[in-house]
């Protein structure tokens, strides 16, 4: 089941390290699978507020996406964005093909039983 590195990253100015950091990222996801789904992307809000922007890492499945982020190679690469961009990283697993929300309150409701 497909896993994804969700980021909600601050505006920021230019910087030299944040331009190696964007070098260099696909480098370090290539082993785990994983390709850029959305990538500083302007959001369009209609609920709440959103400073910044979005990006989108695909993995196929959570393994890859926490081996990835774990990596020695990002890891390394990391504080190049970090000591420049404040934002939040979520790793989450996707759903199944074929998922239907309304199944989500059945299981509940059968598991309180």
């Amino acid at each position: 089941m497909t896993a994804f590195a969700i980021a909600h990253l601050r505006p920021a100015a230019p910087h030299p390290d944040i331009a190696r950091y964007i070098e260099g990222i696909q480098v370090t996801m290539d082993p785990f699978g994983g390709r850029f789904r959305v990538h500083n992307a302007q959001v369009e809000v209609r609920e709440g507020e959103w400073p910044g922007f979005v990006v989108v890492i695909e993995f196929p499945d959570i393994e890859a996406a926490r081996a990835w982020y774990d990596s020695p190679e990002y890891q390394e690469l990391l504080p190049l964005r970090t000591r420049h961009i404040a934002g939040d990283l979520v790793l989450v697993p996707g759903v199944a093909d074929g998922y239907v929300a309304s199944g989500t309150t059945a299981r509940r409701t059968a598991a309180a039983a």
